[in-house]
């Protein structure tokens, strides 16, 4: 698949949020992500579907990759499905009932995605395999923004493609947390094809350059 960058609003500037999403699409990311955060599953509160219907709005012509941070799930699914999500991502320790939760976000015609902390086992998305459009690998610990990328989850990352292909399904595998133009290309080498990038592109001067330095890692 062509490999796609989504930088994550959780490092835009909230103050000017609508200009910063036209910016960095001009700039020529592919989609945007968009992480929502309770305070509950993970330490910290981002925003919520408002600010989603918002952004849709004002952006018809942009995907936004949402990925939910937040226990229980089910509610804010429908929330977000309504607020215009191309794409919804949960993680299978936020629900009893992950499968239904994928069937759910299916119903409303988006994409479905299952999220892997650090330390969850590639194993509990075996079962949900017939349910996913997207795996997302978390190459950080979930709750934050501006962490180090975690370099142990590389063969994680490359076991999880290999289910992938074995499975025969059409699934994006998804990185998420430090990537940058330093890690861009050990996450694509180990077979990721969606890459989360939030400091590495809106901390820069120039987003265009920014994107164009990853751009350049993937082809390397």
């Amino acid at each position: 698949m062509q490999p796609l960058i989504a930088p994550s609003i959780l490092a835009a500037d909230f103050a000017r949020l609508g200009n910063e999403v036209r910016d960095v699409m001009d700039a020529g990311a592919d989609l945007i992500h968009f992480d929502v955060m309770d305070n509950h599953y993970v330490p910290n509160l981002s925003v919520g579907p408002l600010v989603l219907r918002s952004l849709v709005k004002r952006h018809p012509d942009v995907e936004f990759d949402v990925h939910l941070m937040v226990s229980p799930v089910e509610r804010l699914v429908d929330e977000f499905a309504a607020a215009g999500a191309a794409w919804i991502t949960i993680h299978p320790e936020a629900t009893e009932h992950p499968h239904a939760v994928l069937s759910q976000i299916r119903r409303h015609g988006c994409k479905s995605g299952v999220s892997l902390n650090p330390g969850t086992p590639l194993g509990v998305v075996e079962p949900l395999l017939n349910s996913l459009d997207l795996m997302l690998i978390m190459s950080v610990n979930p709750g934050f923004g501006g962490q180090s990328f975690l370099p142990e989850v590389l063969p994680k990352t490359r076991c999880a493609r290999a289910l992938i292909d074995q499975s025969g399904h059409s699934i994006r595998l998804e990185i998420d947390g430090g990537i940058a133009a330093d890690t861009i290309g050990d996450a694509h080498r180990a077979g990721a094809d969606m890459f989360v990038a939030g400091s590495a592109v809106f901390g820069a001067d120039n987003y265009s350059d920014a994107i164009q330095s990853m751009r350049v890692e993937l082809n390397a």
